[in-house]
């Protein structure tokens, strides 16, 4: 037999382009898994040319490295058959290793008909060599190559199976999953060129017909590297395409949520919410069923934002927002509208249903929320709409169930109210009144009656109390109870209100001025909720006595009792800072709220006003004297003058002498009259006397 021997470099080379052959496999296993159709159709006819012609090439540079004492060459259509039979069988694998499943008997066939192949492959390309005579092949070694074939193929479609994803950890386990498949393809082709056998005298007979194996080298080399490098290359490309279209798609996806929801609570905004009603609509159209719109804004929220400012308040409506989320069904949808309104819609079974929800949001909403240090309270109204009944279009929906939430904010707040289509005459009302308040200010339309305040039983007048007037062209003066609680929800009344300081002051100054006991006198001024948790209030009363040059104890704020306990916290914060400008504090209608003894205990307050309600029936109730006798004895107790106002009768203007009121107001001692005719009614008085 003839001696053979091994070119070391081109071994070397051989087997660097079976790791670089296997690594190409796994990376076009992975491209063809994530594309579909055509695409995939394309990854797996370009890997097949790849991982084909690599394996081709690893095989035919082996060749090249073995030499034998004679010349060889190689028969260009036998060269060509193992080059095919290479590029299928490299099809045929990336085929199986996509497949969504890989049992064993798939795996096992799959390793046979491959191993078959890549072996197929090898023989075919010595035949290539036209030996003669024909190379004889050791049995034992020509079986344990074919072997060694449908082994390594069976690794090599488990593990390109097995790496078909993307990442970091993929490509590291690719290039080790390389090697060792590189290790065992250049295994088998070597373990099938030791088992060849050439005869003394063997003759090459492609010699002069076929290929010469320095033109082969060359060929081989350059088809492999570039076959190989476009293939990584597109492939690398491709996923540079792929991270660049998932980028896109995130932030397609991020700008969809921006466009589409709440910015701080993430729930739906106005522009999904009415898309869900449009499908809601037309869903209940072809069903004949019925949904509900609950419309609901928060009642005192606007005072939590002025007190502890924006920060708080954002936190304050995510709380809020996990409340209702918390409290709604999982096939509902909760929207924010902006500030403090959120709309849910429901399907309820019954109407019965979206009662029972709007009394739980009610309940939950109601709860305290505890903000860093801070524990504050807000409740909610809630009005609701049925479709049909209550309208047919999303428009008229929102627009009833708004107006069913302002009915139950008349209600008395925190609940929740079905609509009527009286309330839209109501709304449409009220809307009118808010644009004409709106313009009050500026037409000077606001004017301020005094009511008198004596000194039990019979005077003299020490003060007067400064009650707001609406004198509406066309319409005349229009009563408190109709403007100011519309003001209030609008927040309209801190304008209104400021406006009433300036002009209280300022009228006070000025009778002072006029001397003849007067200038003595002092001046009420009722501030609202909503003024008290104002940032400005202080300022504003800062700057109406500065302005009017009224000394501040002439001066004195009235704060209703609920007012001052429905956040005390704050409440004494900002009386404090009143209390320090040196004004009166007043705590009015006192004994109608819930005062706690230790809040009112703090209170920087000097004035106490006794109720209305407990006046009007003091003469035909004990109950109520005792009441009044009670109230007396606090104020008393912690200092405080002791104010009764609604005094109507000589009976009841004695018996709270009697129990020792300081201070009377009522009609019986005086009505709310104008500035002119306060100053003539005293007058009059005079020259009575």
């Amino acid at each position: 037999m003839l001696v053979s021997s091994y070119n070391s470099v081109y071994v070397l080379f051989s087997f660097a382009v079976a790791i670089l052959a296997s690594y190409t496999a796994l990376d076009m296993t992975g491209r063809v898994t994530r594309t579909e159709g055509k695409a995939s159709a394309l990854w797996l006819a370009g890997g097949s040319s790849a991982m084909g012609t690599g394996l081709w090439s690893m095989h035919f540079i082996g060749m090249l490295a073995f030499q034998l004492p004679i010349e060889l060459g190689y028969d260009l259509t036998l060269t060509g058959l193992s080059l095919l039979i290479a590029i299928a069988s490299s099809a045929f694998a990336l085929w199986l290793a996509c497949q969504t499943e890989m049992p064993l008997p798939r795996l096992l066939l799959g390793a046979v008909l491959m191993g078959i192949g890549i072996a197929s492959m090898h023989y075919v390309g010595m035949a290539a060599l036209l030996m003669n005579p024909v190379v004889e092949y050791v049995p034992s070694l020509f079986a344990l190559s074919v072997l060694i074939a449908i082994l390594a193929s069976g690794v090599a479609l488990w593990i390109a199976f097995r790496l078909r994803g993307e990442g970091q950890y993929i490509n590291r386990t690719r290039i080790g999953a390389s090697l060792i498949m590189g290790c065992a393809i250049v295994g088998m082709h070597y373990t099938g060129m030791a088992a060849a056998q050439f005869p003394i005298g063997s003759v090459c007979g492609a010699v002069n017909a076929g290929i010469d194996s320095n033109w082969l080298m060359v060929l081989v080399i350059l088809i492999t590297l570039a076959v190989c490098a476009i293939a990584l290359i597109v492939s690398m490309l491709d996923v540079r395409t792929s991270i660049l279209a998932s980028s896109l798609d995130l932030a397609n996806s991020e700008l969809v949520q921006l466009a589409l929801h709440d910015n701080l609570t993430r729930l739906p905004n106005r522009i999904l919410l009415n898309d869900r009603l449009q499908q809601a609509i037309h869903k209940a159209i072809r069903q004949k069923s019925h949904f509900a719109v609950l419309f609901m804004d928060l009642d005192g929220f606007k005072a939590v934002n002025d007190t502890y400012g924006h920060h708080t308040g954002d936190q304050l409506l995510l709380q809020v927002a996990k409340r209702i989320n918390d409290a709604k069904r999982g096939e509902d949808t909760v929207a924010r509208l902006g500030g403090d309104e959120f709309v849910l819609l429901i399907d309820p079974g019954e109407p019965e249903d979206a009662a029972m929800l709007a009394q739980r949001l009610v309940e939950n909403i109601r709860l305290p929320y505890v903000l860093g240090r801070q524990t504050v309270h807000v409740s909610a109204s809630i009005g609701i709409a049925i479709f049909p009944e209550n309208g047919l279009t999303e428009h008229e929906l929102m627009v009833n169930a708004d107006a069913a939430m302002y009915h139950a904010k008349e209600q008395g707040r925190d609940g929740y109210c079905f609509f009527e289509k009286a309330m839209n005459v109501n709304a449409h009302l009220q809307l009118e009144m808010q644009q004409d308040l709106r313009c009050a200010l500026d037409r000077n339309e606001f004017i301020l009656h005094f009511q008198p305040k004596m000194l039990a039983p019979n005077g003299p007048m020490i003060g007067v109390e400064a009650l707001l007037r609406w004198n509406k062209p066309g319409f005349g003066l229009v009563p408190p109870v109709r403007f100011l609680p519309l003001a209030e929800r609008t927040g309209l009344i801190v304008p209104i209100g400021s406006w009433v300081i300036h002009e209280a002051c300022r009228q006070m100054a000025e009778w002072q001025a006029l001397g003849e006991g007067k200038d003595e006198w002092s001046i009420a001024v009722n501030i609202s909720t909503v003024q008290l948790a104002h940032a400005k209030l202080v300022d504003v009363v800062r700057n109406a006595l500065q302005s009017s040059g009224l000394p501040p104890r002439f001066l004195t704020l009235e704060v209703t009792e609920s007012t001052a306990m429905r956040d005390a916290e704050a409440a004494l914060i900002a009386l404090d800072q009143l209390a320090a400008l040196g004004v009166n504090i007043s705590i009015d209608d006192f004994g109608t709220g819930y005062s706690s003894l230790l809040y009112l205990k703090r209170l920087p307050a000097n004035e106490l006003k006794i109720d209305r309600g407990f006046i009007t029936e003091l003469a035909k109730c004990n109950d109520d004297a005792a009441i009044v006798s009670a109230i007396v004895a606090l104020g008393k107790t912690l200092g405080l003058r002791i104010v009764a106002e609604g005094v109507e009768t000589a009976e009841q203007q004695q018996m709270l002498t009697e129990l020792g009121c300081d201070i009377l107001q009522g009609y019986l001692l005086g009505k709310p009259m104008s500035a002119e005719r306060m100053l003539e009614s005293l007058s009059a008085t005079k020259t009575l006397a």
